[in-house]
């Protein structure tokens, strides 16, 4: 058995999710995989933080946030207000990053994953941002401290789009992708679809928590330009950033266009594009009439999916439906697992 010791820089729903799959999947941990993973640092925005060793009782830990205290209560030590700071004092052998994105540079995020590199830790992060704006200097920093920069919830939560292409389809060269990648924009069009306005769709969005309060960044297709960016440059191994998307939200999309739509037999989507060209790479997110011969048609509510066009298995599609904290908490959980697995802890 192998204990691994973890740092939780962000404890927001994805972050307590993950540690409510971290105590329910335990025994399975221990008996399948022989690790047994030990949170000694969490970091919040808001309430406190905590330095623990010996390993911080989760549950404890979650039943402060939810009564509205302050996790500092659960600190053996005295824990840095720096982050950086709080990386280095964690101790700890693998740090997950789920600090909230910046679609302008991925900061602060890039510089928390690069010192926990630098010290010898995995890192597993949900945030787009370093992807987009740090991807290959992070991995080869990885490669070269003998650890594992990994990131499966950062597009479509826990499902596997970035292990599937690296385990399963090795020397595929992938020269289009297109999908459905923003929850929040999908579920607002199958309400209109049913009759809400623009504005009444994006309220239920927010009652629910799948919309922010503001929610330009999903409506304006940020989040999908940032997500399509992160799959060019993973993918499609080029650098691509938001700002040479073509971008274009569905603000535009009145319920006479939905109406419309319906009388083609259609539907309005959100599409997100990335087609390579002999003169580089196009990437498009835009909202799209779709008929029924295309697999975003049947994709209702938060539902996702993405299609790769490689040159060996011609169109691959994967669809997660109903994402949640949970899914996206499976994602670092897989991720954990892949970076450690038959590597010792330190120490």
């Amino acid at each position: 058995m192998k204990t691994y010791k973890l740092a939780l820089l962000g404890f927001g729903h994805v972050g307590q999710a993950f540690a409510r799959l971290l105590m329910r999947k335990a025994d399975q941990l221990a008996d399948e995989y022989r690790i047994q993973p030990v949170v000694t640092a969490i970091a919040t925005g808001s309430r406190g933080r905590a330095i623990d060793p010996n390993g911080i009782d989760l549950w404890a830990a979650l039943n402060l946030i939810e009564s509205g205290q302050m996790l500092d209560n659960l600190s053996a030590e005295p824990a840095p207000e720096d982050n950086i700071a709080f990386i280095q004092a964690s101790g700890a052998d693998v740090l997950f990053e789920n600090t909230p994105v910046s679609y302008l540079d991925g900061q602060p995020a890039i510089d928390h994953i690069r010192a926990a590199l630098e010290m010898g830790m995995h890192a597993v992060t949900a945030n787009k941002g370093p992807v987009v704006y740090g991807y290959h200097t992070l991995t080869a920093l990885a490669a070269q401290k003998g650890v594992r920069f990994l990131f499966e919830s950062t597009v479509m939560d826990g499902a596997p789009v970035f292990g599937m292409t690296r385990e399963t389809i090795p020397a595929a060269n992938i020269h289009r992708i297109e999908g459905v990648l923003n929850s929040t924009t999908n579920l607002i069009l199958t309400h209109m679809e049913n009759g809400e306005s623009f504005d009444e769709a994006v309220r239920y969005a927010q009652s629910i928590g799948i919309a922010e309060t503001d929610p330009s960044g999903d409506v304006d297709g940020w989040d999908s330009a940032i997500k399509i960016s992160a799959l060019i440059t993973v993918l499609m191994k080029t650098p691509f950033t938001p700002d040479k998307v073509n971008r274009d939200g569905i603000k535009e999309i009145t319920p006479e266009k939905i109406a419309a739509a319906k009388a083609e037999g259609k539907r309005w989507k959100l599409i997100c594009t990335a087609e390579k060209r002999a003169d580089g790479i196009e990437a498009k997110v835009a909202p799209a009439m779709v008929g029924p011969d295309t697999p975003a048609y049947t994709i209702d509510g938060t539902t996702s999916i993405v299609t790769l066009e490689s040159d060996v298995l011609g169109t691959l599609s994967l669809i997660e439906a109903d994402p949640s904290p949970i899914t996206t908490a499976y994602g670092l959980l897989a991720d954990l697992i892949n970076a450690v697995k038959g590597r010792s802890a330190k120490g």
